[in-house]
């Protein structure tokens, strides 16, 4: 008996009976079918399930990486990066493309060596670009590879990032390095192990000078780019210290970024778990690098570790009260003062430049959303929910005081609105959390400026701001559904969280709904739609009663789009039946509502109504439901209109425990599921109306539209984009009707389409045709194609199209029936080639007859269109349909008679499956009989054409043209019939010619074909043969038809032409994706995803997106295949056509053939191989004008020049042909010339090798660990030996190219004959080819310097440039130590000593104090310290200090000894006066510089310090020439020699500088002093700002001490004001120029100042203002007990918040400024009034002082200055009433505004009210009180957060008593300050306030006019009207609860009384109006009947509400 061997199985794996197929049920490879747990393998199976043919096993692609990382790895060590690396680098991204997953290991692998490559000094840019884009992609995900898995350096990157970033003064070819590190650094910070953390802040901290703004910025991007983010509990505090203390909107916005990214990823604690730190291996320690240890325990807390979460989520309630001001600052919200913005973008105009190349931070406003979701937590007591549209907050709890009505009305009013004692208890707050209650707040207090009346640049910003915020709660609250969230069950979203939120954010989103912005609206829509989602019954009712007055009324258009847009994005409320299960009954009568939103009138609303039935019509069926029958229900709602209300509506219920203040509060109980269906249901009856009318209303729109032009198209843009919408529209939803409404719909465009014949609608008849045919083709061919043939032939027949014609021309009346029926056959064939071929013999006859009749140009254009559909239709592979759920559910019963359960529904990838058309047998047979039949014969008609002695006439070009459209058309339709393999051998013959010039071919990237969906695949199938066989036959043609065109001329021949290169751009093109786009699909289905999207992080979607991403996934394997394009002889000789072509003499033609050639070089490698020289000959001198231009523009496209200027093959005779072309007089010509050159130059670079000399150990050790997973043979060192070889080819062929362009270019460039404008681009070329790893050469350097004096200016700016890059390299070949530093240009200075810090509590202190002391020659060790000075913070470890030169041996000399005859050359040249002569003539021309220039300095800098003082002599004459002439343009000729001399003898031996001080010194005074005018004044400063930028003093003793003698002997009040000035101006850039060097003279400077304060000239007062600025600046130093950073770290972590470790006080000048409040007592009696106030001291230190606090307000330390304004405070109030001193009323006011613009320190905030308190209350003048009282209004606004309930409680006093005042306008502008600060007022208050006011009216009674208490009486009535008139307005969009009767009972009663208490109720009245328009559906609710009518009245006298 035999074994059973069925139960048999290899490898213990059981067989399995029922293997997974795809949907066209082809078995999935083993390897795949079963993931084995395995995500990524789960994804690739949905993958390969989702497309109809096999994809190749994981292991085939699994070899295909190992033979690309293998490649790479070989690219690697032969140091082959620019091209070896590269395109095998493509490959890896290809191959990432077909979604096979990426081992870990060898992702892990790879990501380390595309890491280590990117950071190697030297790499190329492309090569760091492309490995810093490769690494990321690597990374990306942080579920594929973590820190666990790999650590990575942080130090390489910062050392070349803080060399690059900030350039020395003779730096100007920056480039995208430090842009690159830093985001480099940004994607591998994740890989930083935590122990780096004291690291980095030791070496980022000392950085930081809080007086120079880059030091800051530069700082703080290291810090908050490198720091990990998985441990920031030792630097949290350090970042709100130094945060609270920087006044900079840039330093927020990156500050911002950084929060919001901590605080999203420590939602969950685990990350910042300590234990980590020390489970980590730290095994990533790069060179110099250090592990501090500082002891931070204390930042861990004790016990088990909590995570980092402290008051609100990350942040203490310090912190968190800072960064919601930071947040009401980042709106720029003006408010009516009009100057309290915040001061942060003034101080950031001190940036520089540097600071821009860097990686912008996010932008600030979803940063701050993220920063308030991810902080929101059940932190604390929930207040009682409310159905208030805008929550209000924590009431203060009860026990309020009531005062008696006797007495005084100001004193009852301002009575304690609160007892003290209670507010002792806990706080409550919205939704029991502290971040959503603060959220709250800030939108309550920027309610007002949501809404349209109200909108500005702000308001994007605001309405951005809510999109943010409830995008990231839908995306939080959706992580933590899911059953892996991190987060901590009590720290997560709640429901009531969540319904606050929404009720929170609704009304403002319901105003701004109709902003007039776009951006506003598009802002709007998302956060509706993100609302709709969260809660969709408080958003979609209010919208659907806005939406149904305005789709009825459709007057005002503003409006009317925007409820539409509105419904557009609540859509899914309004059809998933998932997201709210009751929206679905009020589609149907929006439907139709929208049915006049079809309007070609009104393209805009025509395209939002559009884009809403897309939304709608994807997620339901479209059928009639009621024809079904059910058992009734028993609803009395069924006989009402099943949805939207005319007056009430139906409702939805709340989750409140009470309805305080509700707005929605008359809601009707929600109906069951089985009601809501019944509801449904019954609405659908009215489908079929509906969709007739739809279908109407678009055949109305055709009808309309305007004729067609020649070129086809319907009238201009805008009609076009509305047909195609209106098309897409239709296509959606008619493959969602239901068949019965199918069949109803198709018979309308039936009946519509055979009655009919529309000239100017024929475009828009074949797409309404294509969308029944998408949904149907079977039916919809049934019904068209017998109709449409039988006219096509009775038109044919009886002459239509038989005029012939090749160019586009209005067609004629008569062909009108022929295009008709066309257009309308080619929609039929739109879908499914099973349908048509049925009609095969038709549709055969139909083509041969269209052929032979068709003889205009519209006629066989659109037979060739027919026949390209066709055969797409029949041989392409896609999918069949995209209806909401899969096929097989839409035909089942259930379905069909329960449709409407189903709307909206999502799913999971793997249950969807796709319907594919694959093209089988009969089709390919049918296409084959296409070729055959019709395009053999054409092609034999063609052949004929050509044959000699054939008439070339008119008739010959239309046989042209239309036998060739057929055939063009044939292939543009079979892109995927037959795919084409290249055999080994003809992949060898190409890499012979291949672009890729001087390479292995072995390192020459190719690809093997993978399957794809190409219909034949065998390349030896007949089938494949035939076709083959007719397309050279084709290409044959095409060629033989190029030359024949070419010899024939121009008769005749331009259509013929067109239509050839077309023919020809098919050839070449269309094949595999070229129909079906990857990266068309791509971003098709991105953009279906973020519409389908409802929160971040979604895993099921809608079915259209998947069938989208297997069509995206099926192009991708067709772009694998097209990748590479076999390039025969055809082809080579059609691409030297197109050549030939693009420089004919007809431009149209020309473009056409340029375009073409430059689309050819993405796929067929080698073109530009075999088009350049053609090119390069054509531009040749003596070439015909057409042909030259031709060549030139084509050389112009990025495929060409920039390739040929980066080939070194190609460079030279390029540029040597360009220079060539300078002797052509044509302009055209010579602005070709310009552009191409322009163009190459941008792309010409500095060559360099530096790289292959690099020792990189990092790379080498990634290599190692990548060869370790192959088994490399010794053929493998054969092959990196070769590719080494010839890298080393190719480096010397760079070099000798260089070398000989260098030659070519200086002889042009020398050459007299030579053009100016080809000199700029010879001096332009050769200033590039300064190499710096190669040694100087005195021909260079010898031209260069002799242009320095050239006639043009643009050529001496290029020479200058060139000289200060050559001695620069020079320098840095000199003293570079080794091929990294010269690589990043890191200088060693001979001079430069690095001294390690000694740390003591004063060694900053000391360090600053020896600028003081004078150079003494007998001072040896290291001294002098050039750059900014350290310590402003913390200290370093070590500083570099320089000794002083030696006193006769030269510092620098000799230099490199390969450049030394170039050193001779620039001696020879600089040591003759006539040099400096000329130099002189051109530095001294007249020009509009009023500074020095400061390429001229550099340029004389870099000789004197390249030779030192050997060309002094020569130079001197001159010098003192220019000194001595007191022109203004001579002097600024002597300030530039001058300041280039002594910047030049900065490292002289002593002995030579001595030399050459005791030559200047005496001319100083003559300088500085007596030849100064005030036209020189500005050339003197800038040469001073530049002597002493960067310079330690004692280098420049003698200009120090003649500044201070100077200062110190000045006469502050001489006569002449300009002889104080000019010192003064002197002085300033010396103090300015020397930064906090110029500490040890401050105290000395500002005593000396301080006494002029009320000086006689004003420039004298300004200066003084000045300085206090500056000496606050240069003396706020932060004071750590050591300035270490370990101990800033620790103090900062700590100390308490009000231990001020920043120094941020203002405390320098504390004790002059309390003189000063004595002093302006005295000065304030001695004031002379009148026309000669100003000169009073009062006025004049009174003016100094604002423009000095103004300008500390807009500086970097801001928050200084309110320690200066506080005591001065009640004088500025005083400046403010000055009547005849207007400059000084405007400073105080503005100061007074201004400072409201910055954040003061916490414990100023009750101070600064007080302050203004104290104004209001006993300021004598009503003026002061009518100034201070907006102040509190807008300094409340700008810092709500930090001011406490109890501050508020006492502002609403203090303006309670002002409404008693006795002028009106301080008791109206009481009310305005007053209603703004109730709207966040405790509600308590409020009610309290209420009772108060109406309790005083009530009790105020007024006597005759005549009585002696009219007026008292009068005043009392006016303030409870207007403390009621608040009450009204603090709540401008809802209607409270107590707001009816207020209105209608109390202040109705007043509308008549007399003046100012009738006028106030007006203007209430009339206010509440204006903003209760739109919203007055809602509000008016509020009232019964009787207030209505009494509201009315007093509102207009008449019935306005009824």
């Amino acid at each position: 008996m035999l074994p059973d061997i069925s139960s048999l199985h290899i490898n213990g794996t059981p067989h399995k009976s029922s293997q997974t197929t795809n949907d066209a049920g082809i078995p999935l490879p083993e390897d795949i079918e079963d993931p084995g747990g395995d995500r990524y393998m789960e994804k690739l199976k949905e993958y390969a399930k989702s497309i109809p043919y096999a994809i190749e096993p994981y292991s085939t692609a699994l070899e295909l990486l190992d033979f690309f990382t293998i490649r790479l790895i070989q690219s690697v060590e032969a140091k082959d990066f620019d091209i070896g690396f590269l395109q095998w680098d493509s490959m890896l991204t290809y191959w990432l493309m077909l979604k096979y997953p990426l081992p870990k290991e060898r992702r892990i692998k790879l990501a380390k060596l595309y890491f280590h490559l990117s950071i190697t000094p030297g790499m190329p840019a492309q090569m760091i670009a492309t490995c810093a884009d490769g690494f990321k992609a690597f990374t990306r995900s942080k579920h594929k590879v973590t820190i666990d898995d790999m650590r990575l350096p942080w130090k390489p990157i910062y050392d070349i990032l803080s060399q690059d970033l900030f350039l020395s003064r003779r730096q100007f070819e920056y480039t995208q390095i430090s842009w690159c590190m830093g985001y480099i650094a940004d994607n591998s910070r994740k890989f930083f192990h935590p122990n780096t953390i004291n690291e980095m802040l030791s070496t980022f901290l000392p950085l930081l000078d809080g007086t120079k703004l880059d030091t800051i910025l530069s700082s703080q991007y290291y810090l908050t780019t490198f720091l990990p983010l998985s441990h920031p509990q030792y630097y949290l505090p350090v970042f709100f210290r130094l945060w609270e203390s920087i006044n900079s909107y840039m330093y927020d916005e990156r500050m911002l970024q950084f929060f919001a990214r901590l605080t999203e990823m420590h939602m969950n604690p685990d990350i910042s778990n300590p234990k980590k730190i020390v489970q980590l291996p730290d095994d990533a320690l790069s060179e110099g690098e250090g592990r501090p240890d500082w002891d931070l325990n204390e930042a861990n807390g004790t016990g088990p570790w909590q995570g980092l979460y402290k008051d609100v989520g990350i942040f203490s309630e310090h912190e968190w009260h800072f960064i919601m001001c930071k947040c009401l600052a980042s709106m720029e919200i003006p408010l009516a003062d009009g100057g309290s913005l915040t001061t942060g973008p003034s101080a950031d105009n001190q940036v520089g430049f540097e600071i821009g190349r860097l990686p912008k931070p996010q932008w600030r406003i979803p940063s701050l959303a993220r920063i308030i979701v991810y902080s929101m937590a059940s932190d604390g007591v929930p207040v009682p929910p409310s159905n208030a549209p805008t929550p209000m907050f924590s009431p203060l709890p009860s026990g309020v005081s009531t005062p008696h009505t006797g007495g005084n009305a100001g004193d009852y009013l301002s009575a304690p609105l609160g007892k003290k004692v209670h507010l002792l208890r806990p706080t409550a707050y919205l939704g029991g959390s502290k971040a959503l209650d603060s959220l709250a707040r800030m939108i309550a207090s920027t309610e007002s400026f949501f809404h349209p009346s109200n909108s500005g640049s702000w308001t994007a910003d605001l309405s951005a701001f809510i999109k943010y915020i409830v995008f990231d709660f839908n995306k939080r609250w959706h992580e933590e559904q899911r059953r892996d969230c991190k987060t901590p069950k009590h720290r997560r979203l709640t429901k009531l969280m969540r319904r606050e939120l929404v009720k929170s954010l609704r009304t403002v989103a319901l105003l701004a709904m109709f902003s007039q912005d776009s951006t506003t609206v598009a802002n709007i829509q998302g956060c509706l739609k993100s609302m709709s989602l969260m809660e969709p019954d408080l958003i979609l009712q209010p919208i659907l009663e806005r939406a149904v007055p305005s789709l009825e009324a459709l007057t005002e258009t503003q409006r009317t789009l925007a409820v539409i847009k509105a419904l557009g994005a609540v859509a899914p409320a309004i059809v998933c039946r998932d997201v709210y299960y009751p929206g679905a009954k009020h589609l149907v009568p929006l439907l139709q509502l929208l049915i006049p939103g079809i309007d070609l009138n009104d393209p805009s609303k025509t395209l939002c109504t559009t884009a809403f039935l897309v939304e709608i019509s994807q997620y339901i069926k479209i059928g009639d439901l009621s024809v079904f029958e059910e058992p009734p229900i028993p609803l009395a709602q069924l006989d009402m209109e099943p949805t939207l209300p005319a007056g009430k509506s139906m409702a939805m219920p709340t989750m409140s425990l009470n309805d305080l203040d509700g707005a929605y509060t008359d809601m009707e109980p929600r109906l069951s599921e089985e009601e809501e269906d019944a509801l449904l249901k019954d609405s659908t009856r009215d489908f079929p109306d509906w969709i007739t009318s739809f279908i109407r209303r678009v055949i109305q729109l055709l009808e309309n539209l305007p004729e067609e032009g020649p070129n086809g198209s319907a009238g201009g843009a805008t009609e076009i984009q509305v047909v195609d919408a209106v098309a897409s529209a239709c296509s959606t939803i008619c493959v969602h009707l239901s068949e019965p409404l199918y069949d109803m719909v198709l018979g309308m465009v039936f009946e519509y389409a055979s009655t009919n014949v529309r000239t100017n609608a024929v475009r828009a008849i074949h797409q309404l045709v294509e969308c029944v045919a998408n949904a149907d083709p079977a039916k919809t061919l049934a019904k068209f194609l017998p109709f449409c043939a039988r006219n096509i032939q009775v038109e044919l027949e009886n002459g239509a199209s038989s005029l012939r014609t090749t160019s586009s021309s209005t067609p004629l009346p008569s062909d009108a029936t022929l295009h008709w029926n066309l257009a309308i056959l080619r929609g039929a064939v739109y879908n499914d080639g099973k349908a048509i071929l049925k009609y095969e013999e038709q549709l055969m006859e139909l083509l041969h007859l269209l052929h032979d009749k068709a003889l205009s140009k519209r006629g066989f254009s659109w037979t060739g269109k027919l026949l390209s559909s066709l055969l797409l239709t029949i041989t392409h592979t896609y999918p069949l349909e995209n209806k909401f759920v899969n096929p097989e559910e839409w035909e089942s019963e259930e379905f069909i008679r329960n449709h409407h359960r189903h709307w909206g529904k999502v799913y999971q990838p793997d249950e969807i499956t796709v319907a594919w058309h694959v093209p089988d047998k009969s089709e390919i047979e049918f296409a084959l009989r296409i070729f055959k039949e019709l395009v053999e014969p054409a092609l034999n008609a063609l052949e004929a054409l050509l044959k000699p002695g054939v008439e070339r006439d008119a008739a010959w070009r239309n046989d042209f043209c239309r036998h060739l459209t057929l055939v063009r058309n044939a292939f543009a339709g079979t892109p995927t019939l037959a795919r084409r393999t290249m055999t080994k051998q003809e992949f060898s013959d190409a890499i012979l010619t291949s672009d890729i010039i001087g390479d292995i071919p072995e390192m020459i990237a190719s690809v093997a074909p993978l399957n794809s969906g190409f219909a034949l695949i065998d390349p030896d199938d007949p089938r494949s043969v035939y076709l083959s066989r007719v397309r050279d036959r084709f290409g044959a043609f095409l060629h033989n038809a190029s030359v024949a065109l070419q010899r024939q001329g121009e008769e005749n021949t331009v259509d013929a032409v067109q239509m050839l290169v077309r023919s020809i751009r098919t050839y070449m093109m269309e094949y595999g994706d070229s129909r079906d786009s990857y990266y068309v699909n791509e971003e098709q289905f991105t953009s279906e995803k973020n519409v389908a999207r409802q929160y971040a992080g979604q895993k099921v979607w809608p079915r259209a997106v998947y069938i989208r991403r297997a069509r995206w996934y099926n192009a991708a394997r067709l772009r694998w295949n097209s990748i590479e394009r076999k390039r025969g002889p055809i082809e080579d000789h059609l691409i030297d056509d197109l050549v030939e072509w693009s420089m004919w003499h007809y431009p149209v033609v020309r473009q056409s053939s340029q375009s073409n050639l430059d689309a050819l070089c993405s796929v067929y490698d080698g073109v530009r191989r075999r088009v350049l020289p053609v090119l390069f000959n054509a531009i040749k001198p003596g070439t015909e004008d057409d042909r030259m231009k031709g060549a030139l523009w084509t050389l112009n496209s990025p495929s060409f020049g920039k390739y040929a200027i980066s080939e070194p093959t190609y460079a030279n005779e390029l540029l040597l042909l360009l220079f060539g072309c300078q002797n052509h007089e044509k302009p055209s010509i010579q602005d070709c010339v310009s552009t191409v050159f322009e163009n190459c130059l941008s792309n010409f670079v500095e060559p360099n090798n530096i790289i292959f000399g690099i020792p990189t150990p990092e790379v080498s050790s990634a290599i190692s660990h990548l060869k370790s997973d192959f088994n490399l043979g010794p053929k493998n060192a054969v092959l990196v030996r070769r590719a080494s070889e010839m890298c080393v080819q190719r480096i010397a062929a760079v070099d000798s190219a260089a070398k000989s362009a260098i030659g070519n270019i200086l002889d042009i460039g020398r050459a007299s004959r030579t053009h100016w404008r080809y000199a700029i681009y010879a001096i332009r070329c050769l200033r590039t080819l300064v190499r710096r790893d190669v040694h100087l050469t005195k021909e260079q350097i010898s031209y260069f310097l002799d242009k320095v004096h050239e006639d043009h200016p643009s050529i001496r700016y290029y020479a200058q440039r060139a000289v200060m890059k050559s001695l620069r390299n020079l320098k840095m070949r000199t003293f570079t130590q080794g091929p990294i530093e010269l690589a990043i240009m890191k200088n060693r200075n001979p001079l430069k000593r690095s001294v390690l810090v000694k740390l003591s509590p004063t060694s900053t202190t000391q360090f600053l104090d020896q600028y003081i002391s004078p150079f003494d020659s007998s001072q040896t060790g290291p001294i002098f310290y050039d750059k900014n000075p350290p310590g402003w913070l913390v200290l370093p470890g070590s500083v570099s200090l320089y000794l002083p030169p030696d006193a006769t041996r030269s510092t620098f000399l000799p230099w490199e000894p390969g450049s030394l005859e170039a050193i001779q050359a620039i001696r020879d040249i600089t040591t003759t006066s006539k040099f400096w002569e000329d130099v002189s003539v051109y530095y001294s021309e007249e020009n509009h510089e009023t500074t020095i220039i400061q390429d001229n300095v550099s340029c004389v800098k870099s000789i004197f310090q390249t030779l030192e003082d050997a060309p002094f002599e020569a130079f001197r004459p001159t010098a003192e020439k220019l000194i001595a002439d007191k022109d203004q343009n001579k002097q600024r000729a002597a300030a530039e020699l001058l300041a280039g001399v002594l910047g030049g003898s900065k490292h002289w031996p002593q002995s030579k500088q001595d030399a050459l001080w005791k030559w200047f010194k005496p001319k100083i005074p003559v300088i500085l002093h007596k030849n100064i005018k005030s036209d020189t004044l500005s050339i003197w400063t800038s040469f001073l700002e530049y002597i002493f930028y960067n310079k330690d003093p004692r280098r420049v003793q003698p200009l120090v001490d003649f500044l201070l003698d100077a200062f110190k002997n000045l006469d502050f009040n001489a006569e002449l004001s300009f002889d104080a000035f000019k010192v003064i101006s002197l002085f300033r850039s010396f103090y300015e120029g020397l930064g906090r060097k110029f500490m040890p003279w401050t105290d000395g400077v500002v005593a000396h100042a301080w006494g002029q304060i009320s000086g006689e000239h004003e420039d004298v007062r300004a200066f003084v203002g000045e300085i206090l600025a500056f000496s606050q600046s240069m003396k706020w130093s932060p004071s750590p007990s050591i300035p270490s950073a370990g101990v800033f770290v620790r103090e900062c972590m700590t100390t308490p918040y009000s231990f001020d470790i920043m120094s941020m006080r203002g405390t320098y000048h504390k004790d002059r400024v309390l003189q000063l409040v004595e002093n302006f007592k005295r000065w304030r009696t001695e004031r002379i009034s009148g026309s000669r106030a100003f000169q009073s001291t009062y006025d004049r230190v009174g003016i100094t002082i604002c423009k000095w606090l103004y300008q500390a307000l807009h500086d970097l330390h801001a928050i200084s200055a309110f320690d200066y304004i506080l005591p001065l405070m009640p004088e500025i109030f005083r400046f403010t009433e000055v009547k005849d001193n207007n400059d000084l009323a405007i400073r105080g006011s503005t100061l007074l505004v201004r400072m409201c613009g910055v954040t003061p320190p916490v414990s100023l905030v009750n101070p600064i009210l007080d302050a203004v308190f104290e104004a209001i209350q006993t300021s004598p003048s009503w003026r002061v009180r009518l100034k201070a009282l907006p102040l509190v209004q807008v300094f409340y606004f700008r810092h709500t957060p930090l001011i406490t309930e109890i501050k508020i409680v006492e502002i609403l006093e203090v303006l309670c008593r002002c409404l008693d005042d006795e002028v009106v306008e301080v008791r109206e502008m009481a009310a305005t300050t007053l209603s703004g600060i109730l709207r966040l007022s405790p509600r308590r208050s409020v009610l309290t306030l209420k009772e108060r006011f109406v309790h005083l009216l009530k009790k105020s009674t007024i006597p005759p006019r005549y009585h002696s208490t009219y007026n008292k009486a009068i005043r009392q009535r006016h303030a409870a009207i207007l403390g009621i008139c608040a009450l009204v307005d603090s709540y401008p969009y809802t209607v409270e609860k107590w707001m009816p009767d207020l209105l209608t009972k109390i202040l109705a009663e007043h509308t008549y009384d007399p003046i100012p208490i009738s006028t106030a109720v007006r203007k209430c009245a009339s206010s509440f109006k204006r903003t209760h328009q739109d919203t007055w559906h809602e509000d008016a609710k509020r009232f019964d009947e009787e207030q209505l009518a009494a509201l009315s009245t007093l509102l207009t006298g008449s019935s306005y509400y009824a």
